[in-house]
């Protein structure tokens, strides 16, 4: 993103439109579509054609989703009234005509939301775990379970590592800002975490909590014996592979034990 220069006397942080920041900063829609949609053949042999986007906010997914062709709709969930109107203006509004007819947004809570019939639904950016004990996680996972076809999947992305459980601060360099990741609190007995999102600008300009998150740190054995009680008959964690610098370098595999790696990011993928 080119740089924004600072006029009229407000900084850049004022001027700052956070969903757009948040969009480039933790979003790549394209590769969660193109993941779904390769996950999809390979375990079921067919392609995927419908697709839910639970906790959905901007939509962004659910947009690239109808984009990828003319069999495609996506529905997109979320309570927030304000983040799906930005999501109508920015991203719908950036649809073909035809795009656009094959996509719907619901004001709605997951857990109760009568969206059925889907080959897919998806969950992520980690906002599912909002839901901090085993009887609102299993109530959501069975709800999804009910809203999906026979052979359908439903994918979910999880992070951990050592780091996870730590108080910090991480940065990454984007152009025309700094992404900044801050976990502030970790509470060991609850497994609950306070974290926020924040971005820095090149006039010196800050926002320290653009977006707060109050989760619990969900670990892969909780949530996959929690997707099998609540009707799922497989779930498959998927990991990423490690480049040549130690990061992720955003392929992901079937794993059965993965590595103690400080952070790592994993998608589930849970089979009806």
């Amino acid at each position: 993103m080119a740089e924004r220069r600072n006029t009229g006397g407000q900084t850049l942080a004022q001027r700052a439109d956070l969903h757009e920041y948040y969009e480039k900063a933790v979003q790549c829609a394209e590769s969660e579509c193109d993941f779904v949609v390769d996950t999809f053949r390979q375990v079921r042999g067919r392609s995927p054609h419908s697709l839910r986007e639970d906790f959905c906010g901007t939509a962004s997914v659910a947009c690239q989703w109808v984009s990828l062709g003319r069999s495609m709709r996506a529905t997109g969930v979320d309570l927030d009234a304000s983040v799906l109107d930005w999501g109508r203006k920015h991203n719908l509004a950036r649809l073909k005509p035809g795009e656009r007819s094959r996509i719907e947004l619901l004001q709605a809570d997951v857990t109760k939301v009568r969206a059925t019939g889907f080959d897919a639904v998806a969950a992520f950016n980690f906002s599912y775990w909002i839901f901090k004990t085993r009887k609102q996680m299993l109530q959501y996972f069975r709800r999804v379970r009910r809203s999906l076809v026979k052979d359908g999947i439903f994918f979910l992305d999880a992070y951990g590592g050592y780091d996870a459980y730590r108080e910090l601060r991480e940065t990454t360099a984007h152009r025309g800002f700094t992404y900044v990741w801050h976990q502030e609190k970790y509470f060991p007995v609850t497994s609950e975490v306070l974290c926020h999102i924040g971005f820095r600008f090149p006039d010196g300009s800050r926002i320290d909590k653009a977006f707060t998150y109050d989760w619990r740190l969900w670990s892969l054995p909780e949530l996959t014996e929690l997707l099998a009680e609540a009707g799922f008959s497989r779930t498959t964690v998927w990991w990423e592979g490690t480049a040549k610098d130690g990061r992720g370098n955003g392929e992901f595999s079937p794993e059965a034990k993965g590595e103690a790696d400080a952070g790592w990011v994993a998608y589930l993928v849970a089979e009806c």
